[in-house]
Formats: structure tokens, sequence, C-alpha cells
């Protein structure tokens, strides 16, 4: 692959937010879904997802950056290292490349917009398959699916997945069907809309083996909302909980909680929920906010009517006076 610097149209001294506003822009404007039968297309995504899974992290963006990974994200050959050692070779931990072969659980990884690089979570504690760990040494191409031993590189696969908004912010289990066959794919937790999933080593093709990027649609959710990390929602409340307060079971994306609304509350007032919301592997975990919305009854009631009807003759006040200035 080019350089992944080159392949976004960014200088090395962008900023990790300038890296993943133009990786939206670009994954958008690129998508196989805008330009179908357009092959030309199809390859313009994939190498704008590969780009963004080196420089969109910020480690693996470093790696890059010092000469430890090349643009394909392969290790580089460490200095006084015998020379013709395979490609990809490294003496520290035996970094073989890639991490195909036959599972009955794909490897899957996102290539987000967000900072945190592909993962495969049925990877050995090694960090390699041993099809890869043979391959390299004897010239063979990674296996999947009972794929024939030599095979060289494949073309990646582009397809889309919608789902929950509860399974895109607490990470789910789904499974989908690739040529035929089903496939177990792990989707990990605050996953947004227009991010992949790569299922390595899924795509099979008279050609070779290569990969099935899937870019997920989140679905809305009726209560739920979400701004990068924390979740927002309304909560409707009566005028005596607002006046009185009260202590309310308040839904989360985790389950129900106790949450004390304080006498004298107003619709718009806005209560956190520390730490409920997404919470991500190695990320500081977001927080829930509640706003407040104080909801009269459905059926109008005479008395109450009649009584703020006496009250606000004696109690005149203007809401509005802000809005004036």
């Amino acid at each position: 692959m080019r350089n992944p610097y080159e392949v976004l149209g960014l200088p090395r001294t962008a900023t990790q937010a300038e890296i993943k506003k133009k990786y939206r822009n670009l994954a958008k404007d690129n998508h196989p879904d805008r330009h179908p039968g357009d092959a030309k297309a199809v390859e313009r995504f994939k190498e704008i997802n590969a780009a963004y899974g080196i420089v969109g992290d910020a480690k693996q963006r470093a790696r890059f950056d010092r000469g430890e990974i090349d643009s394909d994200g392969r290790e580089r050959v460490h200095a006084g290292f015998q020379q013709g050692a395979p490609r990809g070779f490294s003496p520290e931990g035996f970094g073989f490349p890639g991490q195909g072969g036959p599972r009955s659980r794909a490897g899957a990884g996102p290539i987000p917009p967000g900072g945190e690089g592909p993962f495969d979570p049925n990877a050995s504690g090694f960090g390699f398959s041993f099809d890869d760990l043979f391959s390299p040494l004897f010239g063979g191409a990674r296996e999947a699916g009972g794929a024939k031993r030599g095979r060289g590189r494949g073309p990646d696969a582009a397809t889309e997945m919608e789902i929950g908004f509860l399974e895109s912010v607490n990470g789910a289990t789904r499974r989908v069907q690739v040529d035929g066959r089903s496939l177990d794919v792990a989707i990990p937790a605050g996953i947004e809309t227009g991010q992949a999933v790569r299922l390595r080593g899924q795509a099979q093709s008279p050609s070779g083996v290569g990969d099935v990027l899937i870019t997920v649609r989140v679905a809305p959710h009726p209560t739920f909302r979400r701004e990068g990390d924390d979740i927002h929602m309304d909560l409707p409340v009566t005028l005596g909980e607002a006046l009185q307060g009260a202590k309310i079971a308040v839904p989360t994306i985790h389950g129900s909680v106790t949450l004390g609304i304080p006498a004298g509350s107003n619709s718009g007032s806005t209560l956190r929920l520390k730490e409920q919301g997404v919470r991500r592997k190695g990320k500081d975990a977001g927080n829930q906010y509640v706003h407040l919305v104080v909801a009269l009854p459905e059926a109008v009631d005479p008395e109450l009517t009649e009584f703020v009807g006496r009250w606000s003759a004696a109690h005149p006040y203007d809401p509005r006076r802000k809005l004036r200035g």
C-alpha cells in the first residue's frame, strides 16, 4: 500500500482529530454503495480503510513514524537481524504478519473513526496463528475456510450491516453469511456508523484469499442518543416530582439505576450519571446526561387548572425575560 498519509492526503504533522475527520469524509465519498459496479471505488475504499488502520490509531501511527512497521502494518526487519530472513519476521515475539486461517469465529476488528486499531479477539496469545507461522517461511499464503495452501492474496469484499444501538455501545456478537458460510462477528463496544469491521481471510476467490470489510450502520434508539462516548436522554417528570424532589428509576445503556431529582427542578435541568456512558477498553468511560422535562397530566385536570390560575394571578413571573437579553 502507498504511504497512508498520501492515501488520506494529509501531512505527517496532522493531528488525530484531523485524520479522523478526513477519513470520515473520504470513506463516505468513496463507499462502494455510492459507486455501484465500480471496481476502482472498491479498491479506493479498501485503501482508505487500510491507511486509517495505520495512522488513525495513535500507537500504530507512532510505530509507523518510527519505521517499526511498513505501510501495510507489517513488522520491518530489525537492525542487526540476519539479512535474508522472511519479510515481516521480528526476533521479538515472532511478529509474523497476518492473522488468517480457518476459524469458526471470524477475527473482527474495527477500522474506526476514533482511535482504536484493528484487533482479532480469536488470535492466539502469541499474536499469530500457526498457519501464519509457517506461510512466510515456505512462501505459502494465508488460508481461510479450506482455501488451498499456496494461493496468493485475493481481493477484499465490502458489504454493510445494520446493528442495534445497544449492540453498538455495549458490543455484541452477530452472525453473518459470507459465501454461503455462517460466521460469528465480534462487534466491539463503541463502534459507530461508518466504521468498518474486518473479517480477516474470509473473502475467497479463484485468485486467492482476502478480507471482508463490513461497514456498520447503527439504528437510532427511541430513548438514547450518543455524543462521543456520552449518552443523552430526556426524562419526563411530574409537576410534583419537579417541585418536591424524588428518587426515580432511570434506564441506562447498562441497566436501570436510581436517580435523585432535586426539589425545585425545572425542564431543561441536566443531571449526570457518572460512567454510565460507553465503556471502551483502554479508555475512560463516558457519562449519561439526563435532561428533565416537566410533563403535565395528559388529561386536563379542572382542579389543577383552577389552582394554577389563582396561583399565577397572585405570583406573576416572566419565564422569557432572558430571550430579550
